[in-house]
C-alpha cells in the first residue's frame, strides 16, 4: 500500500461551484386555506349566535331549582327487616391434625440456644429437641404444637418481622 502524505496535501475546495437552489417563497395557497378556515369558523359562531332560540338560551343560563324528593317511611318494612332471621348452613372444616414449626437444625447445642434466644425476644416459646440422624446428633429448634395451620402461620409472620426466616410448618408426629 502506498504511503500518503497528509501533511503536505492541499485542502480540497470545500465550496462547490454548484449554486444552492433559491429558497421558495412560502406557498400562498397555504395562507389562503388558513384564512378560509378561520373565516368559516368565525361565520359558524356568528350563525349559531344569531339564530339561537331566546327561550332555550334563557333556560340554560338560569338553572331550574333543585327538586326535593321525599321518601316516605314505612315503619312496617323496617320492623320486618329487624325481625327477619337468616338461616345459614356452616360447614365444619376437618383439621388435619396438630402442626409444628421448625426454625432450625444445628450440629451444636450452642447454635440452637442462640436461635431459641432470638425467638424468645420475638415473644414466642420454643424448644430444642435432640434427634439422632444418620450423620450424628442434630439439635432442632421447634415451636408448637398448633391446633390449626393458621396459628402456626401467624407465629411464622411474627418471626419474619424480627428477621427469622426459613421456618417450616409440618404436621406433628
Amino acid at each position: 500500500m502506498a504511503q500518503h502524505d497528509y501533511i503536505n496535501k492541499k485542502p480540497a475546495n470545500r465550496k462547490n461551484n454548484k449554486q444552492t437552489p433559491a429558497k421558495k417563497p412560502f406557498p400562498i395557497i397555504l395562507v389562503i386555506i388558513a384564512i378560509l378556515l378561520v373565516g368559516g369558523f368565525v361565520y359558524g359562531l356568528w350563525f349559531i349566535k344569531s339564530n339561537a332560540d331566546p327561550k332555550l338560551v334563557e333556560k340554560q343560563t338560569t338553572p331550574a331549582p333543585p327538586v326535593k324528593v321525599v321518601v316516605p317511611r314505612t315503619p312496617e318494612f323496617i320492623k320486618e327487616i329487624r325481625n327477619h332471621e337468616i338461616q345459614v348452613e356452616v360447614k365444619e372444616l376437618e383439621q388435619k391434625g396438630p402442626y409444628v414449626m421448625q426454625c432450625g437444625s444445628f450440629r451444636t447445642h450452642q447454635q440452637a440456644e442462640s436461635l431459641k434466644a432470638k425467638i424468645a425476644f420475638a415473644g414466642l416459646i420454643s424448644e430444642i429437641k435432640q434427634a439422632e440422624g444418620s450423620n450424628g446428633i442434630w439439635y432442632k429448634v421447634r415451636l408448637g404444637p398448633y391446633k390449626t395451620k393458621r396459628q402456626a402461620e401467624s407465629d411464622k409472620n411474627k418471626l419474619k418481622r424480627v428477621k427469622i426466616v426459613g421456618c417450616g410448618i409440618w404436621g406433628w408426629t
